[in-house]
């Protein structure tokens, strides 16, 4: 049996581990590749990586971004001063700013927060600019809420309902940040493991699929934004962490799971 084939994911309890868990691993792990120098933005250089949310997903992804070269600004829900000192200390190159200075200043923006959060991001400053959903519904984080769940739709067209001027790609959310901060390798490594993208602007998902790529893993392409929903918790996808072919298997047995003839059945029978 597959690891695609072990259980369908649930939603209602988060299967991430425990930030003293995680921390505690990191000690016990070899060094990671050293972090390359941030280079300045520009029309030939990597785009400007903004990151909302400063928890656990949030970290490792501007860790991740700053081991590969990027330049990185992160915002946490408060006072950034309040979390500078720790974060700059613990990913060397991250630059610790207020949620507008980040959508300001980024070319590419990282949505780390609680799902219920959407209301609150600063729409104007993200217009015209890339963003990587990477959030999930959590009945812990964002409590019972049907407008997240309803089958009609998909928590990324949600997003990009929010964000109508933004280019909206799903990536990232179908990982354990765990997984993401461990299980990356260098282009060619053998069983690499993949992270899929689903997004409606051809230009938007190239430029994610080459931070996937730049940050460890194959990308792979599944369609338009509303595919994403085959990415979402009580899916087979969801927590699998597999080389491209294994993750296009598990997100192909979404119509043969609950979730899947939900979704199926409120759309009419097409996504």
């Amino acid at each position: 049996m597959g690891k695609a084939e072990e259980g369908i994911r649930s939603g209602g309890s988060n299967p991430w581990k425990s930030q003293a868990a995680f921390e505690a691993d990191k000690e016990a792990r070899e060094p990671q590749r050293t972090p390359q120098p941030p280079q300045p933005n520009g029309a030939t250089s990597r785009p400007v990586i903004g990151i909302l949310g400063a928890g656990k997903l949030g970290t490792v992804l501007a860790a991740r971004a700053t081991a590969s070269g990027y330049r990185v600004l992160i915002a946490g829900s408060g006072d950034p001063a309040s979390i500078r000192a720790h974060l700059t200390a613990t990913i060397p190159g991250v630059e610790v700013e207020s949620a507008r200075r980040v959508t300001e200043l980024a070319d590419v923006i990282m949505l780390a927060l609680p799902l219920g959060a959407l209301d609150a991001l600063p729409a104007e400053q993200m217009r015209n600019k890339v963003v990587i959903d990477a959030m999930n519904h959590w009945l812990e984080a964002d409590g019972p809420r049907d407008d997240l769940t309803d089958p009609s739709t998909s928590t990324s067209e949600i997003v990009q309902a929010r964000l109508p001027d933004s280019r909206v790609v799903k990536a990232f959310n179908h990982m354990g940040y765990h997984d993401i901060d461990e299980l990356w390798a260098e282009p060619g490594a053998a069983d690499r493991n993949a992270i899929a993208i689903a997004g409606d602007d051809e230009d938007a998902n190239a430029v994610v699929a080459r931070i996937v790529d730049d940050f460890g893993f194959d990308p792979l392409p599944i369609g338009r934004l509303a595919e994403g929903v085959k990415l979402e918790p009580n899916t087979v996808a969801f927590g699998v962490t597999e080389a491209a072919a294994g993750l296009r298997r598990a997100i192909d047995m979404f119509p043969r799971t609950p979730r899947g003839r939900a979704v199926l059945a409120a759309r009419g029978g097409r996504i």
